[in-house]
């Protein structure tokens, strides 16, 4: 597993971090988001959206549990779902909702507290663990699987390349 963990300075670091991840995101992508209520979780959602190319509003999906967006890559539309599932009571609430059928290998997945549905995610391509500190936040990223390790390596580019 590969990792990395930074200490983001203020808001405009946040939105840096983001601005990264919105280049490097490849359809298929699962990005797990950790961390209390406050720690940037969606600010970061955010910034990742601006910079894959989301002009209009972003929304908090706090209570509709989940807003999907439409982003272009590489000249290719990709669905970029947004999931917040602070709201979901069980994992039962996370099937019956039918948003497994969203988790595939054409869709980016970011979510928000993805220990509410349980063992029902697929694993993560991407976790990242966010923890409000000072003015700032400490910030982990950790690889899980190729594609988040291969992603994890462009955001971060080895000091020898």
């Amino acid at each position: 597993m590969r990792q990395r963990k930074d200490f983001l300075e203020d808001e405009s670091a946040t939105e840096r971090l983001g601005e990264a991840i919105g280049h490097m995101l490849r359809p298929g992508l699962k990005i797990y988001l950790h961390g209390d209520l406050g720690a940037g979780k969606t600010f970061l959602t955010r910034a990742i959206l601006r910079a894959a190319g989301h002009t209009g509003r972003v929304k908090s999906p706090t209570y509709t549990l989940l807003e999907p967006y439409t982003v272009t890559l590489q000249g290719h539309t990709v669905a970029l779902c947004h999931f917040d599932l602070y709201r979901i009571s069980s994992p039962r609430e996370f099937i019956e909702a039918g948003f497994r059928d969203y988790f595939g290998d054409e869709n980016i997945c970011i979510v928000e507290w993805p220990e509410q549905a349980g063992d029902l995610l697929p694993k993560a391509d991407m976790e990242i663990f966010l923890t409000a500190e000072y003015q700032g936040r400490t910030v982990e990223l950790r690889a899980r699987s190729e594609l988040g390790a291969t992603c994890l390596e462009n955001l971060y580019p080895s000091p020898n390349t």
